[in-house]
């Protein structure tokens, strides 16, 4: 089969690796020139483990390639997968112009019947879209031409992204013909071969699964987060609030770990879209809408909590671990420690910071207060003449430090542990004045 994917940012470059191991030909299209060269040479933009490896084999075995012809991607394809970014807008809605841009152009290329398969998040609507875009130009064109639009959203994990893909939990396809329905069954047949569940709906359902799904997801955690910040105030313990409600199989303990709040390239986006959505229909999404003020909240009461603790943190240095929204990946979008280190810095403090993958988007996120920072070469650097470590995101390698080591470097002994890595050590409060999430 011959799949063409448009767009290699995050979703579309580990989808179009995918299709080619389950043997597809494959090819991937973007508009930047300078990121198919790299791809080309077998580099690959983001962080995300496996899957430079698993670009080379296919490279390799001339499954995959790489182009920034649209015109060749459409007319040499059967499927062809949309999964260029649909960015918020300043009002919290999806932009979806750079969907409409490629709907436009597989209107003017279209050759023969093609499957159009929405892989972007996108709003409920955006199918009925991109149908009439491709229609606006094929009556230009004065060419009558079929095809069909299929939704089928992805679900991607960052820094498990190629696995989710390999084994995901499910496959949701929204359709409108059964010829559609019997191309995307080929398009995975070893996830069908090997009983993946599929979900075949209507296109509308499909566009909103992933909306609902990544909603509910972030509800769940501002939810443990709240309660975190209640518990810590009547000398309850979150950690142990969340294992009991987890044993509930209605509950399920996923998602129930209390942090520093969630960010990346989703939930924070498409919560707000969510929303959005709603009140174009005139509904109101009471219950997401908290979870989104809420999740503010956290980031904000974390960052008030240090600067108590220390009373004060004007003229003093903080060690900053972890920059990425989660470990596993570069990706700053929307990560809590944007936050927590403007926070700290308008509170007067100085920064010292690390993160295996993140310090170069970093930079640039934080340029403007990039004399209040000092990125640093690992762990144990930033400890250097710090007042306070605080522990944003919880790579592996922040598991095993020599605490005592981290200790002799500091200045003073303040250590904040937002997602309560050491929490079970007994030692840790002996060398530090340690401040976990939930608990005292």
């Amino acid at each position: 089969m011959k799949i063409s994917i448009i767009g290699t940012g995050y979703v579309g470059l580990v989808q179009g690796v995918t299709l080619a191991n389950f043997g597809a030909n494959v090819i991937c299209m973007d508009v930047n020139k300078e990121r198919i060269e790299k791809l080309q040479e077998g580099s690959i933009p983001i962080f995300e483990p496996g899957l430079e490896e698993l670009l080379k084999k296919n490279q390799e075995a001339k499954r995959i390639e790489f182009t920034t012809e649209i015109k060749y991607a459409v007319e040499n394809s059967e499927v062809i997968f949309i999964a260029v970014g649909t960015p918020p807008a300043s009002d919290g809605s999806a932009d979806i112009h750079y969907i409409l841009d490629v709907a436009k152009s597989i209107g003017e290329y279209i050759n023969e019947y093609k499957v159009i398969v929405n892989k972007s998040t996108v709003p409920v609507g955006t199918a009925k879209l991109v149908k009439e875009c491709i229609n606006q130009e094929l009556l230009k064109r004065s060419v009558e031409m079929e095809f069909d639009i299929v939704s089928n959203p992805e679900f991607l994990r960052e820094g498990k992204a190629v696995l989710d893909c390999q084994k995901p939990d499910r496959i949701v396809i929204g359709y409108e013909s059964e010829k559609a329905k019997e191309i995307m069954k080929k398009v995975y047949d070893v996830l069908f071969i090997n009983a993946t569940p599929f979900i075949f709906t209507n296109i509308e359902t499909a566009e909103m699964i992933k909306y609902a799904s990544n909603a509910f997801l972030a509800v769940k955690i501002s939810y443990i987060n709240e309660i975190a910040l209640l518990a810590e105030k009547v000398g309850a313990n979150t950690q142990e609030i969340a294992r009991a409600m987890g044993m509930d199989g209605r509950i399920s303990p996923k998602f129930l770990h209390c942090g520093a709040g969630y960010g990346g390239s989703c939930f924070p986006k498409d919560t707000k879209a969510i929303v959005d959505i709603a009140n174009k229909y005139d509904e109101d999404m009471y219950i997401i809408r908290a979870a989104i003020a809420a999740n503010e909240k956290q980031k904000r009461k974390i960052t008030e909590k240090i600067i108590e603790k220390m009373d004060g943190v004007s003229n003093k240095i903080i060690g900053v671990l972890g920059l990425s929204f989660k470990p596993d990946t570069d990706d700053m979008r929307e990560a809590p420690s944007l936050d927590i280190i403007r926070g700290l810095v308008k509170a007067g403090a100085k920064i010292h910071a690390y993160c295996p993958e993140g310090i170069k988007e970093a930079r640039w996120r934080l340029k403007d207060i990039e004399k209040d920072i000092i990125y640093c070469a690992d762990e144990y650097s930033t400890a250097n003449g710090v007042d306070a470590m605080v522990l944003i995101t919880e790579w592996n390698q922040f598991r095993g430090m020599n605490l005592k080591k981290i200790r002799e470097r500091m200045s003073d002994n303040y250590y904040f542990d937002l997602r309560n890595v050491y929490i079970k050590d007994g030692n840790i409060r002996k060398d530090f004045k340690y401040f976990p999430v939930g608990q005292n």
